[in-house]
């Protein structure tokens, strides 16, 4: 018994100088849960945390930030309610899925506690089409032969809306469910109309389709999109640019946001801070200089398409900065 006592006090007395040691140094870890190491989130977040690290006089003094590598939005957004990271990434659908117990959320428990911090660059939604499918818009794929993505996708759900804004259903379209790839293989081969695909532009397997095969963008444009974008927030109006693809002109479409996101658990003044190390100038030089997306990352973007609650820490940031009334 003695021994146990000894081992207890002892263990007791190392927890407490680690803790003093941890409150000298007045340091606070602040994770962000990314996506793979091969895809734009993580490099991102990398550059991100860096920023807002209070090393070398720069960021958040006493901050510790790292990004983590992770199954992407979906996971991050559990993480972020279980407590084991203290944000993350996510697309602002699934963003306000989670808020909302809707779309890739129904049937679940609302994550209510879900923040945001800012929205970082457009994630856009593509139809890509066979150019010779004479499909000019959305109403044009009635009847055709349509890839919508897997189910428990994001795309999946963010197709059905569009198709829902134009009178349209899985009914009135021959259905496919294949990811972008082989959707891509299917449509070279005649197999295939047309298909949805979310993601920030230019991509690679669209970019190669367009120069191998060609293609059309179909663009997602009228009446029918405003009512959807005053319908679901998270939604934004968007531009492809001319050229992005081969022989492809400028097409007005929309697209969902990369946002960071985290926990109304959070402290505000913790927040705050953060969300105003992210918008300084030294930031803005690392995002410029560090990754193509770094550069849409913008203030005036900062709080559209939200989906979701500021954090009252971001809110106030934006206040003061002027973006938000």
């Amino acid at each position: 018994m003695i021994t146990i006592t000894r081992r207890l006090a002892l263990a007791l007395a190392l927890a407490a100088g680690c803790a003093g040691v941890a409150l000298a140094q007045g340091q606070t870890f602040f994770r962000i849960g990314t996506g793979g190491t091969g895809g734009t989130y993580y490099p991102i977040g990398g550059l991100i945390a860096n920023a807002i690290s209070g090393a070398d006089g720069k960021g958040v003094q006493g901050l510790v930030s790292t990004a983590v590598a992770s199954n992407g939005s979906v996971a991050n957004v559990n993480a972020i309610q279980g407590g084991s990271s203290e944000s993350g990434f996510t697309q602002s659908d699934v963003a306000y899925w989670a808020y909302t117990g809707t779309g890739l959320y129904e049937g679940k428990p609302k994550v209510t506690d879900l923040r945001l911090i800012a929205t970082l660059y457009p994630e856009t939604v593509h139809i890509v089409a066979r150019k010779d499918a004479n499909i000019k818009s959305v109403a044009d794929l009635k009847g055709k032969r349509v890839s919508i993505d897997e189910p428990g996708s994001g795309t999946i759900v963010d197709s059905r809306l569009v198709l829902q804004a134009f009178g349209l259903t899985e009914k009135d379209i021959k259905p496919e469910y294949l990811k972008p790839g082989p959707a891509g293989d299917r449509l070279k081969d005649n197999a295939l109309d047309a298909f949805f695909f979310v993601g920030g532009y230019p991509t690679g397997a669209i970019s190669e389709l367009a120069t191998s095969s060609g293609i059309s963008l179909v663009p997602i444009t009228g009446p029918q999109v405003e009512k959807l974008l005053s319908e679901y927030k998270f939604f934004a109006k968007d531009t492809v640019p001319a050229g992005v693809y081969k022989d492809v002109p400028e097409t007005q479409t929309i697209s969902v946001n990369a946002q960071w996101v985290t926990s109304a658990k959070q402290s505000e003044d913790l927040v705050y801070k953060i969300t105003k190390a992210l918008w300084s100038e030294e930031t803005r030089k690392q995002l410029d200089a560090g990754h193509a997306k770094g550069k849409l990352i913008t203030l005036k973007n900062a709080t559209t398409g939200l989906g979701i609650p500021l954090h009252p820490g971001a809110e106030k940031f934006y206040k003061e900065a002027g973006v938000l009334k």
